[in-house]
């Protein structure tokens, strides 16, 4: 049987009356036994008997008239031997009716396979709720009835939200499905309302009982809802029509109902239906609940990472720095892509960029992980090699059941002399801009990602960049795509920056995200921009001191010098002492000369660089009028912060006094 028609199966006596008749053709043509088969489908008898005469069925196109209209049918006259008691069917008259001109809720064996086999395998694999409860209305709507809805409770999509209003649980209208396109039905039910039905309503009892219902509305009563519910529409879209409620379980939980009706024009509702109705509503809770938990995990995820991303960047004043972050599509979960950008003494700045490979929770955490690990290697002064080695330690230490990794690029910009140390572990090349000429990708020496092991060191590159250089920091997400090369993806990136058209960082981001593929499976994205401006010339300067007890007295005096240039002259007593200091120690503990440095960016910091490779400590056990041991006890409780870091000729030993 083809899914266009309808079949219509009638027996007949050999004087050709009808004495047998199916349920589609009892419905439809409304015939009753002993009719004769002329009134039926006029013309028939003939080719009855011209059928029994020969023994061979006979095929012929004829008129048919039904309630609904005239319509053509193809008629199949079988003729048949009689049984043992009598002459018994003489005949079966096969009628086949076009679907448009027959009740498309007629034959059980089509509403159920249009319902259960056809449609439902194509969609139960969507993870998006609304994007499923459109799906699943749409199988509903025709195949089932003329009009329906999907609800759920409020409390099964947000389990904070299970407070019930006058008694009665809140349910949220998901999706309303016609078959005839009236607005009346979005404006009198618009998707995504949230209702609440009186105790006695059929949704209530559905929903209390768990079970299934039939409802024959009247005119009246629809009548009536439409004055309740201050919604005139109501009156004509539901007046005399059967209603079918079904309730959507799952575990013995009900997550909502299915709202089926069919207007009078088609046949009511009955037991054959209920019984199709619920094993599609507990299929379809099946998908639903997949994609209720999925979405829910998917929230937890992203509230996650986004409390785990930075909600301030910090960086001199010099350095303007702009930042993007976009989810994942809706089939994608929550990824572990982040950014930093951390203001380090001696107006410099760390800037970088990282993606834990996988999604969900698991990433969000490892990511919050490595992102409190940066801050701690950037407090500590670590070159870029060195603390992305620190990393893959970490990453490989974190008591993961499985293995874990995630790729990083870390950028030091020294914004006194344009500076730029990069390293990189298997991250995307950072993109370089100069104010004049053409962009390119650095040529970062390659190491493996964190986590991966290998035990093979991380080298990093220094340049001097050109004031004025945009460096722009970015995860994979912004050039990868499943439909395309990634070569395509940076071509298309380095474009952007090419043309040159936008003027703000702020466009730039815009730009660079205007060609991103959107889809439903795209990974998230991460990027960091920044201007590399070197502060003023009049806000920095450096001294070369012989190595010679002299040195001490006189960095005493640059120092005291210098501030009273710069008018902080309330300084100048504590920046001396603790300037000298610091020069004594290098002195003791290295060779050849030192060079002290004063930077004037949110504060004032002072330097004292030298060659030896030592990293000075505070000295707990020295006597209390011991002449050596005490210098940085003096300077860890006069200087708001001190530190060290080391550099490629040795290493620098600072403090920081905060001016107003």
């Amino acid at each position: 049987m083809e899914s266009s028609t309808r079949i219509l199966i009638l027996g007949t006596d050999a004087s050709g009356k009808v004495v047998q008749s199916d349920r589609n053709a009892t419905a439809v043509l409304e015939t009753e036994l002993g009719t004769p088969l002329d009134d039926v489908v006029p013309g028939a008898h003939e080719q009855l008997r011209a059928a029994l005469h020969t023994g061979r069925e006979r095929t012929v196109m004829l008129t048919l008239e039904t309630p609904g209209g005239t319509h053509d049918a193809v008629v199949t006259l079988h003729p048949m031997c009689g049984g043992p008691d009598g002459p018994g069917v003489a005949a079966l008259a096969v009628i086949k009716i076009p679907v448009p001109l027959a009740d498309r809720f007629m034959d059980p064996a089509v509403v159920r396979r249009a319902l259960l086999d056809d449609a439902l395998p194509r969609i139960g694999s969507t993870l998006d709720l609304d994007m499923l409860a459109r799906s699943l209305m749409d199988v509903v709507v025709p195949h089932l009835c003329n009009s329906g809805a999907l609800l759920l409770l409020e409390s099964a999509l947000d389990p904070d939200d299970e407070a019930p209003l006058n008694g009665q649980p809140p349910l949220r209208r998901m999706a309303v499905g016609t078959d005839d396109g009236d607005p009346a039905w979005d404006a009198a039910f618009p998707t995504g309302e949230t209702v609440v039905y009186p105790k006695d309503s059929p949704y209530s009892r559905c929903l209390e009982s768990g079970r299934p219902l039939l409802v024959e509305m009247s005119a009246a009563e629809a009548a009536e809802l439409a004055v309740a519910w201050r919604r005139p529409p109501v009156e004509a879209l539901l007046g005399d029509v059967s209603m079918l409620m079904l309730p959507v379980l799952c575990e013995g939980q009900v997550l909502g109902l299915f709202v089926c009706l069919r207007t009078r024009t088609h046949r009511p509702f009955d037991a054959y239906d209920l019984d199709i109705g619920m094993d599609f509503a507990n299929r379809s809770a099946i998908f639903i609940e997949s994609a209720r938990r999925y979405g829910r995990e998917r929230a937890t995820a992203l509230t996650l990472q986004r409390s785990l991303l930075p909600t301030g960047l910090s960086a001199p004043s010099s350095v303007e720095v702009r930042h993007r972050y976009l989810p994942g599509g809706r089939m994608i979960e929550v990824g572990g892509d982040w950014y930093e950008a951390i203001a380090l003494p001696g107006a410099r700045v760390a800037l970088v960029v990282g993606d834990v490979a996988g999604h969900g929770v698991r990433a969000a955490v490892t990511m919050g992980r490595l992102r409190t690990a940066i801050h701690t290697l950037a407090g500590l002064d670590l070159p870029p090699a060195e603390a992305l080695e620190r990393l893959d330690s970490l990453m490989r230490t974190l008591g993961e059941r499985e293995p874990h990794f995630a790729t990083c690029a870390y950028v030091v910009y020294d914004a006194v002399t344009g500076r730029c140390e990069v390293a990189s572990a298997g991250h995307l090349p950072p993109l370089l801009v100069p104010p004049e000429g053409a962009c390119s990708y650095l040529d970062v020496p390659p190491a493996p990602p964190l986590g991966v092991g290998g035990g093979e060191p991380v080298v990093a590159r220094e340049f001097t960049v050109a004031d004025g250089t945009l460096l722009f920091l970015y995860t994979d997400g912004l050039v990868e795509h499943r439909a395309r090369d990634i070569d395509d993806g940076l071509d298309r990136l380095r474009g952007v920056f090419d043309r040159g058209t936008a003027t703000s960082l702020d466009d730039l981001c815009r730009a660079t995200l205007d060609g991103v593929y959107d889809d439903h499976k795209r990974d998230d994205i991460a990027l960091l921009l920044a201007r590399l401006h070197r502060i003023p010339a009049t806000d920095h300067v450096a001294f070369t001191l012989p190595a010679e007890p002299a040195a001490a007295r006189r960095a005493r005096g640059l120092v005291r010098e210098r501030l009273d240039r710069w008018d902080l002259n309330a300084h100048s007593d504590t920046a001396a002492l603790l300037a000298s200091e610091l020069v004594t120690n290098a002195l003791r503990h290295s060779t050849g000369r030192v060079t002290l440095r004063l930077v004037r960016e949110a504060g004032l910091v002072c330097e004292v660089f030298d060659s030896g490779d030592g990293h000075p400590r505070v000295v707990t056990d020295a006597e209390p009028f011991a002449e050596t041991g005490r210098g940085l006890h003096v300077v860890a409780r006069l200087a708001h912060r001190w530190g060290t870091r080391r550099t490629r000729s040795g290493k620098a030993v600072w403090f920081e006094l905060a001016v107003l």
